[in-house]
């Protein structure tokens, strides 16, 4: 049955959510001290981001002209991203980890007439580049008088469009009646893992959809409170704002994802959606501390876990747990998992998982202790959320059931296709790239591999660039490893397995600088540096054994032969990983092609 959206465009559905619930809480921005929250309601969403869209209009901005922002995520993000949309205008999202270059590259090749800068530092680096932007509006800090292009604070950007809507009261109103379905909302560039971004034209159509399709997932609420720290600038975020908007779900707000773990506690949110990084990490503490305190605190944890599984192992077969199975997991609760679920702030209903893939351990590690994930799946070309697990219905090692009425079928080679509404009308000035997207009935090529059962769940195996072939003609698919061992090992920051074209299969292992930590201090290498932790031997005898444990689970071809522990993490800086924590092997395997090669000397795979 056909979704249809009871919305025009994105400030359509805006407009009438602050109409529907003006005094009901929509975002909350933590407080000067960090101890609680400060609120603002639709009524005063609206009137902020009506006033920054009439002060965009002055600027020059009109239908689909793009405005990009260049900020981490925050309250002002949200409103300028809806200040925009209001204007008639498309946003164009840029991680504020972009490397000028590119930042230059996709504010250059968007159009953006306009560029909103979290301060001066991100603002110089479109400085001497050729853009099509006229204004820089400064959320932080003072505008430089001399600047070129001349800039204007967001403050006074939002008294100059309060001065106009004082003379022209109707003026927002009057141009979101002429922003339709098939207008331009966003140009989100994709993160790239490989080569130069390419722009993803999303319509409002998509976003719409998205808002609605949501809303029957059982996923948001208008009672819930969520917390959004995910970035903005990536296509997941947007279209949880769309959730938010059509169900006006109230959301706190802070992407300082060091203060992540500290204002959980503080906020106390029920819903969390995040990408498996977060989730590993969590998992990485638990375990060490545990690992850590040694002797019974051990076993008790190890048995709460075991106990835990049990429990969902039964779940996932369909099945009730006996009696005795239930004292056992409430006492496992009680002593180990109430200290977890109160570490995500005690009333966690609902985490999301998306952006990369979720291993199958820390899913049933999660699961175990009463605080299941909802591992989800889709693309920026797709508008972010296509796949996702339902609250009473998770079946783990799958990403659920597609959302709303998108169509997904799988190629002959395993690749995964999908039709429908929330697909991108094509890649922004790249007819080529466009028509090599689609396959000719109109199904986007996701570029990942995966399998859908009789019941239209979907598993994804792997991107299909990314499967590796060795030597021996053998398939493997590196992220499933990758996400095993990172199970296995609590103390993995990141990893990457290597065996293209190789005569067996390695692996570069990064060390999650916290947790390793902590075992150094029990290990004799207190006071020593990352560096040196990594390279000592008794780091080394640590992670081969968990290297053993995993090949325990791996077919003989895919065992890992040899590994290597890099003297550093894995960063967006180096163009490692990108902002949403995907791997961009090549760069990896170029930046550390010496710790390579060293793994195949006098291997005939040597290259």
């Amino acid at each position: 049955m056909a979704l249809e959206a009871p919305y025009r465009s994105i400030p359509d559905m805006f407009l009438k959510r602050v109409a529907a619930t003006p005094n009901g809480q929509a975002f909350a921005v933590p407080n000067a001290d960090d101890t609680g929250m400060v609120w603002h309601t639709w009524g005063q969403v609206g009137d902020q981001a009506k006033a920054i869209a009439a002060g965009l209009r002055d600027l020059g901005i009109g239908l689909e002209d793009r405005v990009s922002i260049l900020s981490g995520t925050r309250y002002e993000w949200l409103l300028v991203d809806i200040a925009i949309m209001l204007a008639g205008g498309a946003t164009t999202t840029v991680y504020p980890t972009t490397e000028p270059e590119d930042a230059g590259y996709i504010i250059a090749n968007s159009g953006s007439k306009v560029l909103v800068a979290e301060n001066a530092k991100q603002a110089l680096k479109i400085s001497g580049m050729d853009t099509s932007v006229t204004h820089v509006v400064l959320i932080d800090g003072p505008a430089d008088a001399g600047a070129t292009p001349p800039q204007v604070t967001l403050a006074e950007l939002a008294e100059r469009g309060a001065r106009t809507l004082r003379e022209r009261p109707t003026l927002v109103e009057d141009v979101v009646a002429g922003i339709g379905p098939e207008h331009l909302a966003t140009l989100i560039y994709t993160s790239g893992t490989t080569g130069r971004p390419k722009g993803v034209r999303l319509l409002h159509r998509s976003w719409v959809w998205q808002g609605v399709a949501q809303e029957g997932l059982g996923l948001f609420s208008a009672t819930d409170l969520h917390y959004l720290w995910l970035p903005l600038s990536h296509s997941f975020g947007k279209s949880l704002i769309c959730g938010i908007i059509h169900v006006g779900t109230p959301t706190y707000v802070d992407g300082r994802v060091d203060k992540l773990v500290d204002m959980l506690s503080v906020v106390r949110p029920t819903l969390m959606c995040a990408a498996p990084r977060i989730f590993e990490k969590v998992y990485n503490r638990a375990v060490t501390t545990a690992l850590a305190g040694g002797g019974a605190k051990a076993k008790i944890f190890q048995w709460a876990v075991a106990t835990g599984k049990q429990k969902v192992a039964l779940e996932q077969a369909g099945r009730s747990m006996p009696a005795g199975l239930k004292l056992k997991y409430a006492v496992a609760e009680r002593l180990v998992f109430a200290k977890l679920q109160a570490r995500l702030g005690g009333r966690i209903s609902i985490l999301v998982s998306g952006s990369a893939p979720l291993s199958r351990e820390i899913s049933e590690f999660f699961a175990a202790a009463n605080l299941p994930i909802l591992e989800g799946y889709g693309l920026t070309e797709s508008s972010a959320a296509n796949f996702v697990n339902r609250p009473e219905s998770l079946k783990i090692g799958t990403v659920g059931l597609a959302i709303g009425d998108l169509e997904c079928k799988i190629d002959t080679d395993g690749e995964i296709l999908l039709r429908g509404t929330p697909i991108m009308e094509g890649y922004h000035n790249l007819p080529k790239d466009t028509a090599e997207a689609f396959t000719e009935d109109g199904f986007l090529r996701t570029g990942d591999i995966g399998q859908l059962d009789a019941n239209g769940l979907l598993s994804v195996t792997d991107r299909k660039k990314d499967l590796v072939k060795t030597s021996g003609g053998k398939y493997i698919a590196p992220s499933a490893i990758e996400g095993m061992f990172k199970a296995v090992c609590p103390y993995t920051s990141q990893v990457v397995v290597i065996g293209q074209s190789r005569n067996f299969v390695t692996m570069l292992v990064s060390l999650d600088e916290d947790a390793i930590a902590a075992w150094a201090a029990g290990n004799g290498l207190a006071g020593k540096s990352y560096a040196e932790v990594c390279a000592a031997p008794e780091t080394q005898a640590m992670v081969e054994g968990y290297v053993k444990a995993l090949n325990e689970k791996l077919n003989r071809w895919e065992t890992i032969k040899k590994f290597a522990i890099l003297p550093r993490d894995l960063s967006i800086e180096a163009g490692e990983i990108t902002p949403s924590m995907k791997i961009k092997r090549r760069s990896v395997e170029t930046n550390f092609a010496d710790e390579i090669n060293r793994m195949y000397e006098g291997s005939l795979a040597q290259i």
